[in-house]
């Protein structure tokens, strides 16, 4: 059975990845105050998740704008994922979920994906400085963006709290 994705109004499930290979772990919860932005996508270097990474390193100033820490997050290994970011250029972590934990909790695995098992769904969630989520966005279709300026619309709600 899968999991039914976290909703807006959800306390957001805290987690702890790696952003590269080594012991040091992004932990959501000491993100707290301020606004967070939690990026799933299924698997770097793909067309469409490069995609995205690319189009949110060039528009990064206006992410800035807002205060918001933004975090993307895939399930290939720490070693996959920092390559990734410094290869698309951009000013936040990409973690690695490889064992599907952050996933799991935010309940946005493919039960199967073009025959790969556990891979994360494109989704996007705004959490407040509370540890609530305050906007969640989860497609089945895999060549969707999230709708960013939805998500900046979310952030910048959360922001005048």
């Amino acid at each position: 059975m899968v999991a039914s994705p976290v909703a807006a109004g959800d306390v957001a499930p805290d987690f702890a990845l790696p952003p590269a290979p080594g012991p040091d772990l992004w932990t959501l919860s000491e993100k707290r105050g301020g606004p967070v932005v939690i990026l799933f996508f299924p698997l770097a270097f793909s067309g469409v998740c490069t995609d995205e990474m690319c189009g949110l390193a060039e528009d990064w100033s206006r992410w800035e704008e807002l205060g918001v820490t933004v975090v993307g997050i895939s399930v290939d290994s720490p070693f996959v994922t920092s390559r990734f970011a410094r290869e698309t250029g951009v000013a936040f972590p990409i973690l690695s979920d490889f064992n599907r934990e952050a996933s799991t909790a935010y309940g946005v695995l493919y039960p199967d994906f073009f025959g790969l098992k556990g891979v994360s769904k494109r989704s996007a969630f705004v959490v407040d400085g509370a540890g609530t989520v305050a906007y969640a966005w989860v497609t089945e279709d895999a060549d969707v963006l999230p709708p960013f300026e939805a998500v900046r619309r979310a952030v910048a709600e959360v922001a005048e709290r």
